[in-house]
């Protein structure tokens, strides 16, 4: 609604009435509601959004956005909109944007500005320091309450949260104070009365998903970041430690999918990537099915013997896979959660152990009872029954430990999903169905 609002307003050339909307929107919505505006139109509107939510409303918007504004938009405008956006996210748009684009936004910051991008663009990918802001509130120990909160009024308007507040010394973080802490205390306390010293800090090189669970653990609004010398370069807030759950999770689903990650969202995406994304792992899965396939022919003299045991190959591949996806998602979210480690491997498998033989006794007898029922023949019920058992027992040890393994040797535990586990398990099953029937007819 508010979409065809603007367009009617835009056509009628009333920026006056645009501004008075915009004004009450909150940045987020209007990011997301800059989506489904053409080219024109967003650089229209993007000029009409008030200067104090400007970079809020940039930072939110997709890369393509971002992209295209930054292309169109003047020298003057793009340097006003920088000198907003917090570090973090000027970093962020750094690492999306075409190399002449990324020239252009350095070129118009000042050194000091682009001394600490330079720095933060050169740590690893996926780390603490890739995703950290300098931009930070500190004091001194010595510091009273009353110098301490005018400091917050002096600089606390460019950093990205003044809710938790560090106090150095020589540049070696020492204690934390919430501004909660400093409202409430006397103006000639001392900084050095009020800060903890029991603190949780990362590294610039630690995992940004260790990071993330570190915020869900213990509910953090932000995480002080050090260098290897114990000194304090940034912090990590609560904003962008969900965005690299987002991030992990996205990837999690899509490598559990039998898909290649991909950090662009669905509709900016060519048709041509998505399909390179899909394929390889495709085409894995597939020459790795031909397996089954050869096993099967191995079996000719039981189909001779008994054809219909043909038609219980795709219920027993189906239900195998199913077991394993079961037990391979469960575990996938204990390694994620931190619920489970690799040293439980072992009160695992005999946890799964048990729930695999009540689950396989309970499909076997209903199957069982149903073939017999149906088909008059004890042997093809025994068969079935037993390779139930053996399969459900198979697949959901080998859909507990996979996961494990993966984590062990530092792999993403979401590769030995469903497609792989499936495609495993149907071989397994395969040959305990075989083995058995072989038995019971043929010998």
């Amino acid at each position: 609604m508010t979409e065809m609002i603007l367009k009617e307003l835009l056509a009628k050339r009333e920026f006056k009435a645009i501004r008075t909307i915009l004004d009450v929107m909150n940045s987020v919505d209007i990011a997301s509601l800059l989506e489904h505006l053409d080219d024109k139109e967003l650089v229209l509107i993007f000029r009409l959004i008030p200067k104090s939510k400007a970079a809020d409303v940039f930072a939110n918007m997709n890369n393509t956005m971002q992209t295209y504004l930054v292309e169109m938009i003047s020298e003057k405008e793009l340097k006003e909109l920088l000198d907003d956006l917090y570090m973090d996210d000027t970093v962020d748009l750094l690492e999306e944007l075409p190399a002449n684009l990324v020239t252009r936004i350095l070129d118009t910051v000042d050194s000091a500005k682009r001394a600490s991008i330079n720095q933060l663009l050169n740590y690893p990918d996926d780390s603490a320091g890739s995703i950290m802001t300098t931009e930070y509130v500190s004091f001194g120990k010595n510091m009273m309450v009353s110098e301490a909160m005018q400091h917050i009024k002096r600089v606390g308007i460019h950093k990205e949260t003044i809710y938790t507040c560090y106090v150095l010394e020589a540049r070696k973080l020492i204690g934390i104070v919430t501004a909660k802490d400093l409202m409430t205390a006397e103006d000639d306390r001392k900084i050095e009365d009020l800060m903890e010293t029991e603190m949780i800090s990362v590294k610039t090189h630690d995992d940004q998903e260790e990071v993330a669970h570190l915020f869900s653990k213990y509910g953090l609004l932000a995480l002080p970041v050090l260098d290897n010398d114990g000194c304090m370069v940034g912090i990590v807030t609560v904003d962008d430690a969900m965005d690299v759950m987002v991030d992990e999770t996205t990837e999690d689903i899509t490598l559990m999918a039998a898909m290649s990650p991909s950090e662009k969202r669905y509709f900016d995406t060519s048709v041509l990537e998505h399909a390179k994304n899909r394929f390889v792992w495709l085409l894995v899965l597939m020459l790795s099915a031909t397996i089954t396939g050869m096993i099967i022919t191995r079996y000719e003299e039981a189909f001779a013997a008994m054809p219909l045991l043909v038609s219980f190959i795709p219920m027993l591949m189906d239900t195998g896979g199913n077991c394993g996806s079961q037990s391979s998602t469960l575990i996938i979210r204990g390694l994620a959660l931190e619920e489970i480690q690799f040293k439980d491997i072992f009160r695992v498998m005999f946890k799964e152990l048990r729930i695999a033989l009540l689950v396989s006794v309970g499909l076997a007898l209903a199957n069982g009872l149903r073939i017999f029922i149906m088909y008059r023949d004890m042997k093809l019920a025994v068969v079935i029954a037993f390779s139930l058992i053996g399969t459900v027992v198979l697949a959901k040890l080998i859909g507990c430990v996979l996961p494990l393994f993966a984590k062990k040797v530092h792999l993403d535990p979401a590769i030995m999903a469903a497609p792989l586990i499936t495609t495993l398990v149907d071989t397994c099953s395969i040959i305990i169905y075989f083995t058995i029937a072989t038995q019971v007819f043929v010998l």
